[in-house]
């Protein structure tokens, strides 16, 4: 067990615990930073730049915590600085980088936009994931269900998903089985840790009840 609960599930790939909380989890859940030549802190999304990695959950108030507690510097073993405003680059950054997968499955052939787009998906059992702004008209999205078996991701907004699929606004989205549905999700989830209460209440609202799963 993790000092957080949860059994190891080393199958998910490598794991990695968070100097905020303690809690272990896969890599692929978590935001990897290192420290670059300058000893400011660099969030890496990707997992991609050189460097020892710090990881830390992707929840606000456990980036919150890293940096009032000077935990980055515990972790890199020496003084770093952190940017202001961490948490809302990161917010912003993972925003974008759910839009760019988001836009590369509408071209792949696995993303839907619009209501009764969706809704054919829905009833012909392609859609895998549901998406819906959450800015959007709670009465029309409580007419659309999160797939059997499937995700619902809701704290996207209508100029988000607009973005994605090259629309001004869009408040209903679907993803169809494939590689890049995963990784919307995973990204997802990470960005719904980063919102704030007041911008994914309304979100957690339209959510069918019973239906769905949150991506996770």
């Amino acid at each position: 067990m993790t000092r957080g609960g949860r059994a190891r599930d080393r199958t998910q790939g490598p794991m990695r615990t968070c100097i905020a909380t303690g809690v272990e989890r896969p890599r692929a859940e978590l935001i990897r930073f290192v420290v670059g030549p300058d000893d400011h802190v660099v969030p890496d999304l990707l997992g991609r730049l050189p460097g020892r990695g710090i990881y830390v959950v992707p929840e606000r108030a456990a980036l919150e915590r890293a940096e009032a507690k000077r935990l980055f510097s515990r972790a890199a073993r020496q003084p770093v600085t952190v940017p202001q405003g961490l948490a809302e680059e990161i917010e912003a950054q993972l925003a974008r980088r759910v839009v760019e997968l988001i836009s590369l499955a509408r071209k792949a052939g696995l993303a839907v936009a619009g209501y009764e787009g969706v809704k054919d998906w829905l009833g012909k059992g392609e859609a895998k994931v549901l998406l819906q702004a959450r800015d959007g008209s709670e009465r029309g999205k409580s007419k659309l269900s999160t797939p059997e078996g499937g995700r619902w991701i809701g704290w996207l907004t209508a100029d988000e998903l607009g973005l994605a699929f090259g629309r001004q606004t869009v408040i209903h989205a679907a993803l169809g089985a494939g590689g890049l549905t995963s990784r919307v999700v995973e990204e997802a989830a990470k960005l719904k840790g980063l919102r704030t209460d007041e911008q994914t209440r309304g979100s957690n609202a339209a959510r069918p009840a019973g239906k769905d799963k949150t991506a996770r």
